[in-house]
């Protein structure tokens, strides 16, 4: 009969899973493309916010910048799509850690690996922040709880994770594409109210930011150029989750090559198009957005209305071009809300599977490498959760705090990936003929250049212009994950390497003599079994060991040990200061220095109960012994389980012993 925890476990995370239910069909273009590119679409839902946020620091004046930024944004992200569908052809399994590994070498794989599971921590992090905000603006009730959903969002993320997609994937696909009608819907409707001149100033047009004190005195060249590449790199969220595709070239239809490069190119210009037509939108009515709203006044030096409650950027744009409150402006932002919901669901299935990696090559301990019931890599799951319910809680779900540290990562992926590629045509054309091929050859090489070339620039300016504000801890965090990692491959090499066989040995050689140790805490059942299994396996010498804890019951067990007239002698260990473990591991090496090529097996009696709470009554003490045992050379422990009949292992009830007044060991 299940226990009340296993059925509650049922009832969380399913029936389990056949292994064949891995073989899932291939996706075809027009489902891997909302799939894939969830991640890459839902930065359109933060990245215009971060571009206007900083650009308010300088003042009204500095925010008709927008567009120009949104622009130099966008040109870098297509870049890193095209360099990215130049390396699908050279490492079709994908994936950055793979690609740095194989030309770089293992540091190098190393450190991408640990940039990219630092950045589907943070994917899970602002994806779930930026949802709890656009929540907010369809369920106003929900003001001030953007923390409380953020987590809610995790845990919720968590559980679909570990329960495992389902079959059906046509329905996220139908959702995200609703979502792009609606967006471009929304577009397209704002460009013909701007032509027809009747395209209304946003809510928060009525309001001006208080510029920083630093671009108090007003924005001189230094300055402006300060401000515009701090927009530009806080704006560069827009390219995270570009890499997604390239991930995943296996779960494509034939052929895959191509598929995955349609999926990227068409990822990449709807990104695009929907980013520029954003940020042109956001410059036409005037929105405002600001880190702190506090930092907000009226134009000409009010204060702010009392029930003014800030936006992100598209949900405003939502509420201007398509109206306030109105049906079609709270389905696009419930279909964004979903769009992050994707691209959060997507982080939670590359982390446990890019562990996995990491695990197999011995980077990670390997209970990552273990799927479970539904065929996941829970233990991945439940590691990155925590990672990002730590995250959204020390961050209190500022999404805009959280970007300053996610990007740093991204890009420092994508450098490093881009110059193994490079690397990679380097090698290749030394063993391409003919002067078409070497060309095509020089030509991708071209290609990941400029891919590195721009994406180093991207990452030392990010770098640079956000370390005070975060950069910093996230490049400590990759340099401690890998420092971690490494130290996890030495431990795993160390063991391999002692663990090998070497010429010498012959695995069919015994030891020389057995020598059985029978640990006696009480004359009872457990007890003789544990002493009839010892001399079934016929050591070649046995004794049975107590420890004197206390004179009387000592006395009292010497004396039902003499009756039973068992052929094992005694051995009697004083333990002045009361103590079990010492006294047996004095003895046994006392043994070990007598007779070095023996070896030693301790038979431990031990009780089996049914619950587990029965299980902190008993074998307290045999448990801290065995972890004692364990670390003694020579020395194996074989612990002689009695089901007890409350345990409902159908032990049948034996005629009561005469010694049943036997008193029972400590904590058994």
């Amino acid at each position: 009969m299940a226990t009340v925890l296993e059925s509650l476990r049922r009832l969380v995370v399913g029936r389990p899973y056949d292994t064949e239910r891995l073989n899932r069909r291939p996706l075809g273009r027009f489902t891997a493309l909302p799939v894939f590119s969830a991640n890459a679409w839902s930065s359109v839902a933060y990245a215009p916010d971060e571009i206007l946020l900083t650009l308010a620091l300088g003042g009204t004046a500095a925010l008709s910048l927008g567009p120009e930024i949104g622009v130099a944004v966008v040109a870098v992200m297509l870049l890193i799509v095209l360099s990215y569908r130049v390396s699908i052809r050279a490492y079709p399994e994908g994936g950055d850690y793979a690609i740095s590994r194989a030309n770089l070498g293992p540091w190098a794989g190393v450190t991408v690996g640990a940039a990219q599971m630092l950045d589907f921590v943070f994917t899970v992090a602002v994806s779930v922040a930026a949802m709890s905000h656009y929540l907010t603006a369809v369920f106003p009730v929900l003001g001030g709880a953007e923390s409380a959903v953020a987590v809610a969002g995790v845990v919720l993320l968590a559980l679909a994770s570990i329960r495992g997609a389902g079959r059906g994937r046509r329905t996220p696909a139908l959702l995200a594409f609703g979502l792009l009608v609606l967006l471009f819907g929304m577009i397209v409707t704002g460009l013909v109210q701007d032509a027809l001149g009747v395209l209304e100033p946003a809510t928060s047009a009525a309001l001006e930011p208080v510029p920083d004190p630093a671009f108090a005195a007003g924005l001189g060249p230094l300055a402006m150029a300060v401000l515009v590449l701090r927009a530009f790199s806080s704006g560069s969220a827009l390219a995270t989750g570009v890499e997604v595709p390239a991930s995943n070239v296996a779960a494509m239809v034939n052929p895959r090559i191509r598929t995955a490069r349609f999926v990227m190119l068409t990822m990449g210009l709807i990104a695009a198009a929907s980013t520029l037509g954003v940020m042109y939108l956001a410059d036409r009515t005037s929105v405002v957005f600001v880190l702190d709203p506090a930092a907000l006044q009226s134009v000409g030096g009010g204060p702010v209305p009392a029930d003014y409650v800030q936006h992100p950027v598209l949900a405003q744009l939502a509420n201007t071009v398509l109206g306030a409150g109105s049906l079609l402006s709270g389905a696009l932002m419930l279909l964004v809300v979903v769009l992050l919901v994707l691209a959060g669901h997507s982080a939670f299935k590359s982390f446990p599977e890019l562990a996995s990696r990491l695990a197999a090559d011995g980077y990670l301990p390997r209970q990552l490498l273990t799927r479970g019931d539904r065929l996941g890599y829970t233990n991945g799951v439940v590691l990155l959760t925590l990672a990002a319910l730590g995250l959204v809680w020390m961050f209190q779900a500022q999404t805009a705090l959280l970007v300053q540290l996610y990007v740093i990562g991204v890009f420092l992926s994508f450098t490093v990936s881009q110059l193994g590629m490079v690397r990679h045509w380097g090698r290749q054309l030394a063993h391409t003929p003919g002067t078409r091929a070497r060309q095509s050859v020089r030509t991708r090489r071209l290609v990941n250049l400029v891919g590195l070339v721009v994406t180093a620039l991207v990452a030392l300016v990010v770098l640079v212009t956000r370390f005070g504000q975060g950069a910093w801890v996230a490049l400590l965090a990759i340099a401690v994950m890998v420092l971690v990692m490494s130290r996890i491959r030495n431990h795993y090499d160390a063991v391999a390497s002692e663990l090998d066989l070497t010429p010498a040995e012959d695995a069919r050689a015994l030891p020389s003599r057995v020598h059985a140790v029978i640990l006696v805490m009480s004359v009872q059942r457990p007890t003789l079994r544990a002493v009839a299994y010892a001399r079934a396996s016929r050591p070649s010498s046995a004794e049975a060991v107590v420890v004197d804890l206390d004179k009387g019951s000592t006395q009292e067990l010497l004396a039902a040990w003499d009756r039973l007239e068992l052929p094992v002698p005694v051995t009697v260990l004083a333990s002045p200061y009361r103590e079990m473990s010492e006294p047996l591991i004095r003895h046994l090496r006392a043994h070990r220095r007598t007779s070095p090529r023996d070896l030693v097996v301790v038979y431990i009696p031990e009780y089996v109960v049914a619950r587990g709470w029965q299980r902190l009554l008993h074998n307290r003490t045999t448990k801290r012994l065995k972890d004692r045992l364990h670390r003694e050379p020579g020395v194996m422990v074989a612990s002689v389980p009695w089901q007890l009949s409350s345990a409902g292992g159908g032990t049948h009830r034996l005629p009561e012993s005469p010694l049943g007044q036997t008193r029972t060991g400590p904590d058994q």
